[in-house]
């Protein structure tokens, strides 16, 4: 049997005369992401574009779960090429689809006929399919509202291809369509789905963390590691820098009010990660904050962060709770490495009362107590880069 992959690319049909460039970088990242397991032919047609093996030995179930993960995918599905012959499409049904039909209860059958040469029309492609399969299996019933299985028979120019349910693709549009940004990265669960969230809207992804030894550990570093490699296997290689943070860290703690400590290390995180970004071409910076979850994150405090940066800031959780936000961590499985008690430096010289409604007046004056440009200048030379895939 002769089997592809039919993808469904959703919303890039609406990219009118943009559409084609869309589809190529949908395609490029298909390839990647299945480049580990063999070599597969890709053709485009209409809002379709269809998979081939090139080997008969590739698993398609590993391609499946592996294209479940490319961005730009709204759907897809194993499919068995046959001929234009409703003789050869009745026969290839019950062998390909056979076992799916002892599982279930209830199925229905759907046709498009692209090429309107064939000699039956949707509807009597149906009434025929249908009735053969009945036939074989006296137990099932139709149900034409909500099915369980799904059988659907695409007429095309060259073949015809008979397909069971679509699977759900991580829909969104494809990696690197909508320029780069830069995610601040922590070992929290936040951060993470803010980067898989952004990388879903085709944002090709940078990563800054930071790190603070002795007070953070190796652990913690590699924490974040592993968390980058759960979203990569969604956006793609991330290209990571580990900034050291101690030196201006300790500095904050030892010449700024305490009560000031976390808005200010959140200032001097975003115009690292500026410097980083810029560097990197990227046109934003990515964070996981949401309004009122912790002291640095109100109104108050994120516009005090904001004005540290001339770049947008993209905050993807902003009007999420964390509810809301746990929900997705555990669907793109970061939740558990999330929560492995390794701290990271946001939880380092936390203030016990920080101060909830800051002015940036009193941050700027707070903030002339540091030897800014140079504590900024070393931190930069310090990163260390890597690329997580």
């Amino acid at each position: 049997m002769r089997e592809i992959i039919l993808i469904k690319n959703g919303e890039l049909v609406l990219k009118g005369l943009n559409r084609n460039t869309f589809e190529d970088i949908l395609i490029k990242n298909m390839r990647k992401a299945l480049a580990e397991i063999g070599e597969f032919t890709f053709k485009k047609s209409q809002s379709t574009i269809m998979v081939e093996p090139n080997d008969d030995d590739i698993d398609l179930d590993d391609a499946v779960e592996r294209l479940k993960k490319v961005f730009g995918i709204a759907a897809l599905s194993r499919a068995l090429v046959a001929e234009k012959d409703m003789d050869d499409i009745k026969v290839k049904t019950i062998e390909y689809l056979g076992e799916r039909f002892e599982e279930v209860e209830t199925f229905k059958v759907e046709a498009k006929r692209s090429d309107k040469k064939f000699p039956l029309k949707s509807p009597e492609i149906c009434r025929e399919l249908g009735g053969h399969i009945l036939s074989n299996y006296h137990d099932l019933k139709v149900d034409v509202h909500n099915p369980e299985l799904t059988v659907t028979v695409e007429i095309r120019d060259t073949y015809a291809f008979i397909r069971g349910n679509n699977i759900k693709g991580a829909g969104g549009m494809p990696v690197s369509t909508s320029g780069r940004g830069a995610v601040l990265i922590s070992g929290g669960i936040d951060s993470p789905v803010a980067a898989y969230m952004m990388a879903k809207r085709g944002i090709e992804l940078v990563s800054v963390h930071f790190a603070s030894p002795p007070y953070t550990t190796e652990l913690a570093e590699q924490k974040v590691m592993d968390l980058l490699h759960k979203v990569a296997q969604y956006s793609g290689p991330i290209t990571t820098y580990v900034v050291p943070f101690t030196e201006l860290q300790e500095a904050i703690r030892d010449k700024c009010p305490e009560v000031y400590f976390t808005i200010i290390m959140r200032r001097y995180m975003m115009k690292i990660a500026e410097i980083i970004a810029n560097h990197q071409n990227c046109s934003a910076l990515i964070t996981g904050e949401s309004v009122g979850q912790v002291a640095s994150q109100t109104i108050y405090a994120l516009g005090c962060t904001d004005v540290a940066t001339e770049l947008p800031v993209f905050r993807p959780c902003i009007g999420m709770d964390k509810d809301e936000i746990v929900r997705i961590s555990r669907e793109i499985d970061t939740f558990q490495t999330s929560i492995l008690p390794y701290e990271d430096c946001c939880t380092v010289f936390t203030p016990k009362h920080p101060k909830t409604r800051p002015h940036i007046e009193e941050i700027l004056e707070a903030e002339k107590a540091l030897d800014s440009e140079a504590l900024i200048q070393r931190a930069v030379e310090g990163a260390r880069k890597t690329v997580i895939k």
